[in-house]
């Protein structure tokens, strides 16, 4: 079953949920500051775990102190679905200071 892109108040709804995400033209996109390179480097790491998890892969980008993520679901066109604010959510959950951390 093909993965439908959202309308774009229904991605302006999901975001309210998710503070610090935004839109930027057709991906979503956030970016994480962390307090050093190694703990930047271990989130890049469990992110790709949770998206080899979910078989949704976003652009992701290790800065000295920092990770950035950018999404959007290439079968759908290119378009933001819920598989983007699914990763999304996950990712938030391991971000420091969110969810068990």
């Amino acid at each position: 079953m093909p993965v439908e892109p959202l309308s774009l108040k229904e991605i302006e709804d999901r975001l309210a949920e998710l503070p610090g995400w935004s839109l930027d033209g057709d991906r979503l996109t956030r970016s994480y500051r962390l307090g050093s390179h190694f703990a930047a480097t271990a989130m890049v790491v469990h992110i790709a775990q949770v998206q080899e998890e979910l078989d949704h892969h976003s652009d992701l980008t290790l800065g000295y102190h920092s990770v950035s993520l950018s999404v959007h679901t290439h079968s759908a066109g290119g378009a933001v679905t819920e598989k983007d604010f699914e990763l999304a959510r996950k990712v938030e959950d391991l971000a420091p200071g969110h969810g068990a951390h």
